[in-house]
């Protein structure tokens, strides 16, 4: 079985960083980790530059991010999606609808 690791950490330019794998089994706790940053108010930026790998489970995870944030009226943006978390968005029809940013 894959090693389910994955964190988010705060960077240097004050993004949060996840790192790891997001994947069905890394994803709930990373849910339940930013559940309450999403929802701060104000604006969010979530770096996404360190993910090795995701699944469709990572790419919920950031619409669920995205819906929490929207609720509690929080500015989010995903920075560095990964080319295989793109491609994902992008056949599903999330491309739009995310708030996916180059650097």
């Amino acid at each position: 079985m894959a090693d389910a690791a994955a964190s988010v950490r705060e960077g240097a330019d004050g993004r949060l960083e996840v790192h790891g794998e997001l994947s069905f089994a890394s994803v709930p706790a990373l849910w339940r980790s930013c559940r309450e940053r999403c929802a701060a108010g104000s604006a969010l930026d979530i770096d996404l530059s360190h993910v090795r790998r995701a699944d469709s489970a990572g790419l919920a995870l950031l619409v669920e991010w995205l819906r929490e944030a929207q609720r509690s009226g929080t500015h989010l943006r995903f920075f560095n999606i990964p080319p295989q978390m793109l491609e994902m968005a992008r056949v599903s029809g999330l491309e739009g609808i995310l708030p996916l940013h180059g650097d």
